[in-house]
């Protein structure tokens, strides 16, 4: 609509002083025409902003105009009370500034739209953590954050998943992301894109030389990358099984990192269904800790696996003859 649209050119010289109006035209989706038509109906409106034709020319408020407007719809207002990742800010330490932020949002909302934001935080509650996942280890993420938004380079020693030694790294970060409860600093080392997962970070060291990120690439940009090396990686096994109740809570903690969704519980069956993803066959052999309490459904070789190396169990523990004497 032509008003949201208004009000939309109104707030974006608010914040960003001289704009182009060939940006504002691609930011709002119309025409540098409909721009400058827009930009006539503000004038009109009492509105001083002005335009300035030529190469460094761009559409300007007058110095020292504020607006006290938020132009926030209840769909809008909605929306910003509705905070995914619980605990995120928390980790950031911006939960004090997070409230102090959204009570001031409050305050300046139009009255009609205040108590519609006010029960959206109330009744709408987003947790990204994954189902009984087990409890997480603390992160500190103060060094990392300062190299992200410092733009310096950092020196990491970190621990790879199933390795006892520390490895050195000396990294150039484009920021952090929180996937599913799980911190991740996504760097270039050498120039090409790599994870590192914050609670395996040992120790961070922030470096005096600036960052050297490969030009025109941006945290999402990398993130992508990366996400899609994780997702489309070739390989590796379902396994559905069912699991006894009275096994469901160790059975999760133990094999967290493997849980494909979350378990199908009806709160009251004996046994549960979950599925997991093993990099090959011969992982999925972690179920033998459960003995009889989990048994796996499908695929057939996992199966076979399992009965094999029970049998090689059996047989390594019979009572010889000699014994049974």
């Amino acid at each position: 609509m032509k008003s949201d649209r208004l009000l939309s050119i109104l707030l974006l010289l608010q914040t960003r002083g001289r704009v182009p109006a060939h940006e504002l035209a691609d930011r709002l989706e119309v025409s540098v025409r409909t721009i400058y038509r827009d930009v006539e109906a503000l004038s009109a409106s009492g509105v001083p902003v002005y335009a300035e034709r030529g190469r460094h020319g761009g559409i300007e408020l007058l110095a020292g105009f504020r607006t006290d407007v938020t132009g926030l719809t209840a769909d809008e207002s909605r929306a910003l009370f509705i905070l995914a990742a619980q605990g995120a800010h928390a980790a950031l330490g911006l939960d004090a500034a997070l409230g102090s932020a959204l009570r001031k949002v409050m305050a300046a909302l139009p009255a009609p739209h205040r108590p519609a934001a006010e029960v959206t935080s109330r009744r709408i509650l987003v947790d990204a953590t994954r189902w009984r996942g087990g409890p997480r280890k603390l992160v500190d993420l103060a060094v990392l954050q300062d190299a992200v938004f410092a733009d310096r380079r950092l020196r990491l020693r970190y621990r790879h998943g199933g390795e006892r030694e520390t490895r050195t790294y000396t990294v150039d970060p484009y920021g952090l992301v929180a996937k599913a409860g799980i911190w991740y600093l996504v760097a270039d080392r050498r120039a090409k894109p790599q994870l590192f997962r914050a609670d395996r970070v040992v120790s961070a060291t922030l470096l005096d030389d600036p960052v050297r990120r490969r030009p025109g690439v941006e945290l999402a940009d990398a993130w992508e990358v990366l996400r899609r090396q994780v997702e489309d990686r070739p390989g590796g096994v379902y396994v559905t099984v069912r699991v006894h109740r009275e096994r469901l809570g160790l059975f999760l903690r133990l094999t967290a990192p493997s849980l494909a969704e979350p378990p199908e519980d009806d709160g009251e069956s004996e046994w549960v269904t979950a599925r997991l993803t093993y990099p090959a066959v011969l992982a999925a052999r972690q179920l033998l800790v459960f003995a009889d309490r989990v048994e796996v459904l499908s695929p057939p070789e996992v199966r076979a696996d399992l009965a094999e190396a029970a049998g090689s169990v059996m047989a390594l523990y019979r009572p010889s003859a000699r014994t049974a004497d």
